[in-house]
């Protein structure tokens, strides 16, 4: 058994070795050439090729550096100005007899608005009243929640 794969092996090499050697020697000009294992089409480079390969546009390139940047600004830079800007407006609107409710979670009555105080009326019966500072109100409630 080990006699047949040495003839095998014998055989595949030798004819291993007449390839090489016609390719060589050039023997077989008249038939075309063929080779098992090697391409034809990278001998045939056309080096007028390599110029006309135009470069990667640089806007795609950049484009998700630029959509990763627009999404930051949406979220880390424009939302909190306009809700900044929201209560700013909220405060400045902010007149006597409004209910209000503070960040804390008090609720009250507007008595009176100084620069940065509003005094408060948290108890009608007994006539409770709070100083906060402005940017503590979270929010002016609508009449239904009174």
């Amino acid at each position: 058994m080990s006699d047949i794969w040495v003839r095998a092996a014998l055989a595949q090499e030798d004819t291993e070795s007449k390839e090489v050697t016609e390719l060589t020697s050039g023997a077989g000009q008249d038939k075309p050439e063929t080779s098992v294992g090697v391409d034809s089409s990278a001998d045939q480079k056309d080096p007028g090729n390599e110029d006309k390969k135009e470069p990667p546009n640089i806007l795609i390139q950049m484009l998700p550096f630029i959509l990763i940047f627009v999404v930051m600004y949406l979220f880390l830079f424009r939302g909190p100005k306009k809700k900044q800007a929201e209560h700013k407006k909220m405060l400045s609107s902010l007149q006597r007899n409004d209910r209000v409710r503070t960040i804390g979670g008090v609720l009250g009555t507007v008595i009176d608005i100084k620069d940065d105080e509003v005094t408060l009326k948290v108890d009608e019966s007994n006539n409770t009243k709070i100083r906060v500072t402005a940017g503590s109100i979270a929010a002016v409630l609508s009449d239904r929640d009174r």
